[in-house]
């Protein structure tokens, strides 16, 4: 049990704990140790005091560190940061006590703040952006932080009684001996978001839960810049305004319209060179689409998404890359204990190639026993008529139930059956997904086995192939060694995955790969050495990047070889080599990333990949095709950073330039400067936009 102390007095925010109060509240100082060995002693002692007034819950923390700031391992001061590179303190919240979802906080050293939601320990939106505050000071003997969680930025329950109980733990990852300590105690085999685990918060008198409404419009100005292959030049500038609404209708329902949509602030997609026959699968990067996107995630799996939100907003090309403009779109989502229950609707405006088109998802998630749902999820598009431009009318429906079952601890099983109809050529197609993971403390085994008739296209989805299914049965022992490799070796992980394909109507064999790694060896400073056989059998026909290859049986060895150093130090790398026969002809594919961060405000990034094609396909194809990129973050804090990269590729000789600057002028609300560029080498081809939007959140 944990308990919180209310106060009356003024809090001032500021990393320093500085107020008399906090003199008052029990610290947890009990931690568990989860790495890099489960149990036992840990170097690093932590302790956690919990405040509240009538507006927010603080948390004031102390992560002792001996070194002090030099011992810190920060490497850049973004928001929402990659875990594992940095020095972190987080907390987890369940305040409706459903002991299956959390919301997490968390923060560096240097204050940078990253948050999400989890669901069953396995489903994270890392997307997700809650209004809360957190500052941080370094001292010689550690570092400090103090959170401000506004109790309208969570979702719960009034209770008839001032009785309030929520599940809550807490966890450090000390990164310079990859030390990771939890509270209460959690199996190094799950996480800190493994809320069956979690302590309960109690003490807290909670306001009544508030309207809750968030407004969050934005103005910005976009001026265009294409010049042909004619040397001709258009230039255009236009006004936008639009925004987004969010409103908590009550602790458990939220509703978000967005109008007059923009994404200009997303990340920017990077180019690939693919050479296998895979369809290529480019991750949701615009915020509207991406947060709660966890609702849908059960029908979602890896290679099959009947609802993938990148068909929404962008046209109907191979690649999706060409933004196309949302008129207005309406999400709704309603979680309970025992169900879920969500909804989805956009309208996206007509273009000179395409109709206007509607969007719309319903999802229904049915929680039963301790650990496991059942679920369905409905989409359907309609694309609208325009005969004077000779655009037919389009719908395409999929239905797609699917479940997640947890026996116990160590057993998870998942499965999805879609249907999908397009009325195009009246056609229904289906599509499955099965898995079954046995994870116990030193063992991972696992069975995938994913179907795809010729006929399945789901018209908002995504899947990896059609008229294919995949198994891909897999283990690996986890080895924590003892004696005098134990401060050099962490995990070492040996094992093997088969991956098989055939086809779908006949189930005629198409190909096979195993997966063997024998070293497979995670060091005590988080670094990796990876060698993996691959024995390949393949009877298929395909083009890599065009290049013709005869149908036929093929039989070949490829090897690889990875080594990612430790990415929290000033300088890392990650170089991979991936090479051997490939069908007729020889491809040796390497790659390095180096990354220089001398400071958290600053970090360079340079990555190369390399593929060197050798006699391949009918033409005896030798070409060597290269993929340079450079990045550029600088911040001068958390609030106001800078990021830049450039990327050519030699294959279609095309540079991709995005410049992009933040300013978080006040929480969640951003004033930002975007720069884009494409431009094809000894071509007069070229396009650029310069924007500049500002977003303001008022939330009430």
């Amino acid at each position: 049990m944990v308990r919180a102390i209310e106060v009356t007095e003024p809090m001032l925010v500021d990393g320093k704990l500085s107020e008399a109060v906090w003199s008052r509240a029990v610290a947890v100082k009990d931690f568990f140790r989860m790495e890099p060995r489960q149990g036992g002693s840990y170097l690093y002692e932590t302790w956690v005091k919990i405040l509240f007034d009538r507006k927010n819950l603080y948390f004031g923390v102390f992560c002792k560190d001996s070194l002090g700031k030099k011992g810190v391992r920060v490497q850049d001061l973004r928001r929402d940061f990659v875990y594992g590179e940095n020095d972190v303190f987080y907390l987890q919240l369940d305040p409706q006590n459903l002991k299956r979802f959390c919301v997490s906080f968390q923060t560096t050293p240097f204050g940078n703040q990253r948050d999400l939601q989890v669901f069953d320990d396995v489903f994270r939106d890392n997307d997700w952006d809650a209004l809360w505050r957190v500052r941080t000071t370094i001292t010689d003997t550690g570092y400090y932080a103090e959170f401000a969680i506004p109790f309208v930025s969570l979702r719960y329950e009034k209770q008839a009684t001032d009785s309030v109980s929520w599940g809550i733990t807490f966890a450090r990852l000390a990164r310079r001996d990859y030390e990771q300590t939890v509270f209460p105690a959690v199996p190094q085999a799950f996480s800190p978001y493994r809320m069956t685990y979690a302590a309960q918060l109690q003490g807290l008198k909670l306001p009544p839960p508030a309207v809750n409404l968030r407004l969050q419009p934005y103005t910005l100005v976009q001026h265009d810049k294409n010049t042909n292959a004619a040397n001709d030049i258009v230039s255009r500038t236009n006004v936008k305004a639009g925004g987004e609404v969010k409103w908590a209708i009550n602790p458990h329902a939220v509703l978000d319209v967005t109008f007059n949509t923009d994404f200009a602030q997303a990340d920017v997609d990077r180019a690939v060179n693919n050479l296998t026959r895979f369809n290529v699968f480019f991750q949701e990067r615009r915020q509207f689409f991406l947060e709660n996107s966890g609702v849908y995630t059960g029908a979602n799996y890896d290679g099959i998404k009947p609802f993938f939100s990148r068909s929404i907003g962008l046209a109907n090309t191979q690649f999706n890359a060409d933004p196309v403009g949302i008129d207005a779109g309406a999400r709704y989502t309603d979680r309970t204990q025992k169900r879920t229950i969500a909804g989805l609707y956009v309208h996206q405006r007509a273009t000179e190639n395409q109709g206007a088109a509607n969007f719309g998802v319903f999802r229904y998630l049915k929680n039963y026993g301790k650990q496991n749902n059942i679920g369905l999820m409905v989409t359907h598009r309609l694309d609208e008529a325009d005969p004077s431009k000779g655009f037919q009318q389009r719908n395409n429906t999929t239905v797609s139930i699917d479940g997640f079952m947890r026996p116990n601890d160590t057993w998870q099983v998942e499965y999805m059956v879609s249907a999908a109809r397009d009325n195009t050529n009246d056609s229904i197609g289906v599509a499955s997904y099965f898995y079954a993971g046995w994870m116990p403390q030193n063992w991972y085994a696992g069975w995938v086995t994913k179907y795809v008739s010729e006929r399945y296209v789901p018209g908002m989805g995504f899947v990896f192939a059609i008229n294919t299914i995949h198994h891909n049965p897999g283990f690996y022992r986890i080895i924590r060694p003892k004696g005098r490799f134990k401060k050099l070796i962490r995990r070492y992980d040996p094992g093997m995955f088969v991956n098989y394909y055939q086809n779908a109507n006949d189930l005629r064999f198409q190909s096979a790969q195993l997966d063997i790694f024998p070293v497979f060896i995670i060091f005590s400073d988080n670094s990796l050495l990876d060698m993996t056989w691959h024995p390949t059998w393949e009877r298929f026909f395909f083009q890599p990047l065009g290049f013709e290859v005869k149908k036929g049986d093929y039989f070949f060895h490829r090897f690889e070889i990875r080594y990612r150093s430790d990415a929290s130090k000033k300088l890392s790398a990650d170089v991979k080599f991936f090479g051997g026969d490939y069908y007729d002809g020889k491809l040796d594919e390497w790659s390095a990333l180096i990354r220089l961060a001398p400071s958290p405000k600053l970090s360079v990034t340079t990555e190369y990949q390399l593929n060197r094609i050798r006699n391949l396909g009918v033409n005896s194809v030798t070409e060597d095709i290269s993929l340079y990129t450079v990045g550029i973050r600088m911040a001068q804090s958390p609030r106001l950073q800078l990021s830049t990269f450039y990327q050519y590729n030699s294959f279609d000789r095309r540079g991709r330039w995005n410049v992009r600057g933040s300013w978080e002028f006040a929480p969640l609300s951003f004033f930002y400067i975007v720069f884009n560029e494409n431009n094809f080498r000894n071509s007069p081809v070229q396009n650029q936009n310069t924007i500049t939007k500002l977003t303001y959140l008022k939330q009430f």
